[in-house]
């Protein structure tokens, strides 16, 4: 259940070195490999439902600091803070985690549905109960704000191990021949050295 993946991940310390590449439906910004496939890596026997419900929350936080990355690049402006809305922010780990990612402050507004706020907003100006969005501006609240607190040390080894640790990206000629994995009535081949970048093929 989705709901005990937060109580689950309390009861860790960290990761246990266990790490989620969520490219379930591919790799996107800023790498844009849609041929990318979800993995697991790090995985012993001290691993524990913890350490993989941990490991799958901070991959969303290493998903939006890659983003967050990129954007600062291409702007040339810095991300002073994160307001972030929607059914995730109600995990307090991932949140705190995503401010020690990130560097910066993680604001979550006192309404956090922010679609189902917005179509109000859009209705309630296209009737006249707003006059302008102006008015709507005004409306908006901070509801709970998560400050960096983590050992710059360990920020620095979360980056290096992140999604950057278990994703390589996939060489457009690479010269040495893919693992094929045997996976039942199909077959798996990871092509370079990242897992995260696992292509399915059928068995011949």
């Amino acid at each position: 259940d989705a709901k005990e993946v937060e109580k689950y991940a309390k009861e860790v310390d960290d990761n246990g070195d266990v790490y989620v590449v969520p490219a379930f439906s591919g790799l996107f910004a800023p790498h844009w490999r849609s041929d990318a496939r979800g993995a697991i890596v790090g995985l012993t026997r001290f691993a524990n439902r913890g350490h993989i419900c941990r490991a799958a929350l901070e991959a969303v936080a290493f998903q939006s600091q890659e983003v967050v990355k990129a954007m600062n690049a291409d702007s040339g402006v810095d991300l002073t803070e994160l307001k972030v809305d929607g059914g995730m922010v109600a995990n307090e780990t991932l949140m705190q985690f995503q401010a020690d990612i990130l560097g910066v402050d993680v604001v979550r507004p006192k309404i956090a549905e922010t679609t189902a706020l917005g179509a109000a907003y859009a209705a309630g100006l296209a009737v006249g109960y707003w006059e302008s969005t102006d008015e709507i501006v005004d409306n908006w609240s901070e509801g709970k704000r998560w400050s960096p607190s983590m050992d710059e040390d360990e920020v620095k080894r979360l980056h290096r191990n992140g999604l950057n640790g278990p994703v390589e990206l996939l060489p457009e000629n690479p010269a040495y021949e893919p693992i094929v994995v045997p996976v039942g009535t199909r077959d798996f081949h990871i092509e370079g050295i990242g897992v995260g970048l696992i292509r399915q093929r059928p068995s011949r």
